[in-house]
């Protein structure tokens, strides 16, 4: 038998993740995702390596845009066959998918603007990657399947999905291929979550597969410390913010951190370990997931069921307010006293965080609460590196809050626990381990790990590479 993986994303970097899987005459794409490193952008407007319709299925890990973001553009220019995930990452993923279009429509629109204005033109084309009308386009060819049941893809083709606790509806995909009298596993890692990850089951660890497709996103990284005493810390920052009168604004992303700030804080509240105060969740986007979060508690792990049992939702709690309109997130600003506002983007690049940040940033009394990653060139990394002053909406604004960033929150195995995962297989060694989905410095370390501690042989594929499974 002859199966091949051509590795055509998140190769030697972190995003992009498409794989072609070519076995038995059917041609299979293990996610789609877009490029969102400044250096690679570029990148998602290059021609599919392969014409897009003569692939005839799609195996999607997870909704987090690195791997569905491109779907709208692989359907347009002439994919028809199906798209197969979990329930909960077909409903996050038209959520996403969107909410990019929305995006990828204005940064183009504002491109023409500002290129015309400055009497030239860019780089990269005025166009959207793609528009709304095309995400909309997409959603016929999705099909959901629940996890560990036997999708039947044709020719001896078996795919099965299984929980990767990274974020709601997210999945390990485990590949059976059978060809004269002969079989052979792969198991693609998609992201793998954290144990005790909040409301999320812990990440399925599987025992035995001949060849390993496995994500190194932290592969150099360990738990930080105040991943520890995250309770702690959260409730110190409440308490010392309200008892100077002043306002916790968390920039927070929409999928899984949202969720987890609202969690934290709840059980916080249910402990009266903080004041009483109102929380407003200021981002439709993270409201509609928390809407899919409410579809799916039979996905939620025995901590959130007993807090369902007891009649309390994980996400909810009194003081929580949804703003779902302009005019609710506006209406924030009015109130005395103090509160806490959680809003999006995640890294300050846009969304109304930038209206709020507008409105605290410059008040001593208020905390700016930094949740995640924030990569190099965001207005989030400018005021987590320390600025004194940030420009926002053409005008700058001098830094007066007090600003801590908590590296405890996190949807990704950390090294160890992406070490302890691949450890599962060491009765059965696999015939060779894909080490992807990480930064050069992450994918070599881990690889270099795996190989010196476990024996295995691993393999650091770069972008357009092509391996042949025996």
């Amino acid at each position: 038998m002859e199966i091949s993986i051509t590795f055509l994303g998140a190769a030697r970097n972190v995003t992009g993740s498409k794989y072609l899987v070519e076995a038995n005459g059917i041609r299979l794409l293990i996610d789609c995702g877009l490029y969102q490193e400044r250096g690679l952008k570029n990148l998602n407007w290059e021609p599919f390596h392969i014409s897009p319709g003569k692939i005839d299925i799609l195996l999607l890990t997870h909704a987090h845009l690195d791997h569905c973001g491109l779907i709208p553009r692989l359907v347009r220019e002439g994919f028809r066959g199906r798209i197969y995930c979990t329930p909960a990452t077909e409903e996050i993923a038209r959520i996403v998918l969107l909410d990019s279009a929305k995006i990828q429509e204005e940064d183009a629109e504002f491109k023409k603007k500002r290129h015309r204005r400055e009497r030239r033109k860019g780089a990269y084309p005025e166009i959207p990657l793609y528009t709304k009308e095309d995400a909309e386009a997409s959603f016929p060819f999705f099909s959901s399947i629940k996890y560990q049941q036997k999708l039947n893809l044709g020719n001896g083709v078996d795919a099965v999905f299984y929980d990767a606790g990274h974020i709601l509806g997210s999945a390990n995909i485990k590949l059976s291929i059978k060809s004269n009298g002969e079989e052979r596993t792969i198991i693609f890692s998609g992201d793998i979550g954290k144990n005790g990850t909040p409301i999320l089951k812990d990440p399925t660890v599987f025992s035995q597969a001949d060849y390993v497709v496995m994500e190194s996103t932290y592969g150099n990284k360990g738990t930080p410390s105040s991943a520890i005493n995250l309770q702690e810390i959260l409730s110190d920052i409440v308490n010392t913010t309200h008892d100077a009168g002043g306002n916790v604004v968390i920039p927070s992303f929409a999928i899984e951190r949202s969720q987890e700030v609202l969690y934290r804080l709840n059980e916080l509240l249910r402990q009266d370990r903080i004041p009483h105060t109102m929380v407003f969740l200021d981002s439709p986007m993270a409201i509609r997931v928390t809407d899919v979060f409410r579809n799916h508690t039979d996905l939620f792990d025995a901590e959130a069921v007993e807090l369902l049992h007891s009649g309390t939702h994980p996400c909810d709690f009194p003081g929580l307010h949804l703003c779902r309109t302009v005019d609710e997130s506006k209406a924030i600003n009015y109130i005395r006293g103090s509160v806490v506002i959680i809003a999006g983007s995640g890294m300050c690049n846009g969304g109304r965080i930038k209206h709020h940040l507008i409105n605290n940033i410059v008040r001593p009394e208020c905390t700016i609460l930094f949740v995640g990653y924030q990569a190099s060139g965001t207005l989030g990394r400018q005021i987590v590196d320390g600025t004194e002053t940030v420009r926002i909406h053409g005008r700058q604004f001098p830094v007066r809050a007090k600003v801590v960033k908590v590296d405890g929150f996190s949807a990704h195995a950390d090294k160890d626990e992406l070490f302890q995962w691949i450890s599962a297989f060491k009765d059965n060694p696999p015939r060779k381990v894909f080490i992807t989905h990480g930064e050069e410095e992450a994918s070599k370390a881990f690889a270099e790990v795996v190989e010196q501690d476990l024996g295995f042989n691993t393999e650091r594929p770069s972008c357009g590479e092509r391996y042949v499974l025996h």
